[in-house]
């Protein structure tokens, strides 16, 4: 069974992105150019992939080559919390060079359809769709968390790794989920916990419609980030080698702001499990 048609729909964010790491970090940019840089220098460079896998350890999967937070026990979660059956549709959102989307379809038996703003994450992922699910199962597209152009009530499952928490409009975007579930069906999304109020992740939630049926604390995730950080300041010269001055300037600009937060435990790393009141 074919991935939907495309819609019509818009083709720009600008608050959205892969890392999802800082994402009320104002000094990282987040322009739709910075993250085609980021994307094609990690996907030429070595250097990056090996201090992946070092900062990771054996939580990292080599085959996902993760720019995200994405590791042996997030996938292990989301397939558990997706729920999913096979030849069901899989929405990665902010899906980047597409490896975690990827595995889960080839997991799930699934059918996918990757949404990112980056028109070279895109190019990306659909040169990479081969090696992991036949012809025909898989559609990378540029689009936006709030306006995907997907049909209402078309995806049995929503996943997003280390991105949703950039939407321009995160409410719109917790509401664009919903529109596109079917009833019953459930998102995984990676976030940072909230104050409690308004735009906290259980009340936005809760307004667009959206039950919250687990909140987990990623037990891996902040020791994974420092020792990156680190790695990433001691090998500076050899990434901007490998990646370039703009993207190198927002890997060393994200260690400068997101490493004094995760070094004092603030704010928790969640993948929350919402589901689609319904059947």
């Amino acid at each position: 069974m074919p991935v939907p048609p495309q819609q019509s729909g818009v083709a720009r964010w600008d608050q959205a992105g892969q890392n999802g790491r800082v994402a009320e970090a104002g000094a990282v940019g987040t322009a739709s150019g910075d993250y085609d840089a980021a994307h094609a220098g990690v996907d030429a460079s070595p250097l990056m992939r090996q201090l992946w896998s070092q900062a990771m350890g054996d939580q990292y999967p080599a085959e996902v080559e993760p720019f995200s937070s994405c590791s042996w026990w997030l996938l292990g979660q989301v397939v558990s919390a997706l729920r999913l059956r096979p030849d069901g549709l899989l929405v990665d959102l902010g899906c980047g060079r597409g490896g975690p989307g990827l595995w889960l379809a080839r997991a799930l038996a699934a059918r996918l359809v990757g949404i990112d703003f980056s028109s070279v994450a895109v190019g990306l992922a659909t040169a990479r769709a081969g090696a992991f699910v036949p012809p025909g199962r898989v559609d990378f597209r540029r689009a936006t968390f709030e306006r995907t152009g997907l049909p209402d009530g078309c995806a049995d499952g929503v996943v997003s790794v280390d991105a949703l928490p950039f939407a321009d409009d995160r409410a719109a975007a917790l509401r664009e989920v919903r529109r596109i579930l079917v009833p019953g069906g459930r998102a995984a999304v990676t976030v940072r916990e909230r104050p409690a109020g308004a735009d906290d992740w259980p009340t936005m939630s809760a307004a667009a419609g959206l039950e919250v049926e687990q909140s987990l604390e990623n037990p891996h995730n902040d020791e994974h980030w420092q020792r990156l950080y680190r790695l990433w300041q001691a090998h500076e010269a050899q990434l901007r080698s490998e990646l370039g001055d703009r993207a190198t300037d927002n890997l060393m600009r994200e260690v400068a702001e997101a490493g004094p937060r995760i070094r004092a435990g603030q704010p928790r790393p969640l993948l929350l499990v919402m589901r689609r009141p319904g059947a």
